[in-house]
């Protein structure tokens, strides 16, 4: 390492500024982050991590959480599923806390989490993220102020009435809902409702965020009964509307899904989109 003008020289990673507020990466990394799509190719699943009916890969979680924030800073996941931004959090030298309402999946998160021997402060919390605020006071975590949140919350309720896609998973016995609880947000049937219930949740994370922290929504629009619900683009409006706990929203990353199979929708009927990408809504506290 060459230290000069401020600047550390890591060879082929390019030069690491010393005056970076936000992250580790080096200039030439920062800038291939801020790309507005990219594809990735996660390795194939493991059988317990399949049993999730909409897991995203921790590989991928890992990029988010190295542009986002610093080695020993704190991530949070309000909907953890089994695992997968608390592993990536510890792989990348964070502080992590994940809240999961399902036990089977919090059970698998926890198991997984465990074989990996972290040396940082991992969390692994079962309840409901409506509750966040207590769940951490419950747990003396209430002080924790969070640089970064990555999570995916549930598609409104897609899951359940998607059976085409959820076919394969459903002949072999894997879950095709997240849960049959009350309070899962994935079981509301108004989509209104939805939306409302979701920026509630975010509401609380504001607050338990620091000042120029991060949020990173991993989400879709959606069809029903032949209308497209555009579920991104409410989420990401309901949630710049709060008032003083209004989020920032400062651009989106398109993740684009290649390598998912073509499935027959409306053929000789009428048009329905195969879609074969994610938005990765970011959002700063300001």
């Amino acid at each position: 390492m060459d230290k000069k003008n401020n600047y550390i020289d890591f060879g082929e990673r390019g030069r690491f500024n010393t005056a970076n507020k936000l992250n580790d990466l080096t200039g030439k990394e920062w800038i291939k982050f801020t790309k507005s799509w990219f594809i990735h190719r996660p390795p194939r699943r493991k059988t317990d991590e399949i049993l999730h009916p909409a897991k995203f890969p921790e590989t991928l979680v890992e990029e988010f959480i190295a542009f986002f924030s610093k080695a020993g800073g704190w991530v949070l996941d309000p909907f953890l599923g089994t695992g997968s931004t608390s592993i990536a959090a510890g792989r990348m030298k964070r502080n992590s806390v994940g809240i999961e309402i399902n036990k089977k999946y919090f059970d698998t998160a926890a198991s997984r989490i465990k074989k990996e021997k972290f040396s940082s402060q991992i969390h692994t919390l079962l309840g409901s993220s409506l509750k966040i605020d207590k769940i951490l006071k419950q747990n003396n975590l209430e002080n924790i102020k969070f640089d970064y949140t990555i999570t995916s919350p549930p598609y409104w309720n897609q899951l359940e009435r998607n059976s085409i896609r959820q076919k394969g998973r459903k002949e072999k016995g894997l879950d095709t809902i997240y849960s049959d609880y009350k309070r899962d947000i994935g079981n509301i049937n108004s989509y209104e409702e939805f939306i409302e219930v979701q920026a509630k949740i975010f509401d609380k994370i504001f607050d338990l965020t620091k000042t120029l922290g991060y949020l990173t929504i991993i989400t879709n629009n959606i069809y029903f009964e032949g209308k497209l619900y555009p579920l991104a683009f409410d989420t990401a409006v309901s949630l710049t509307k709060r008032g003083d706990k209004s989020w920032v929203l400062k651009d989106e990353k398109i993740w684009m899904q290649d390598d998912k199979a073509l499935v027959a929708l409306g053929v000789n009927n009428a048009w329905v989109g195969n879609r074969h990408h994610q938005y990765c809504l970011n959002f700063r506290k300001e």
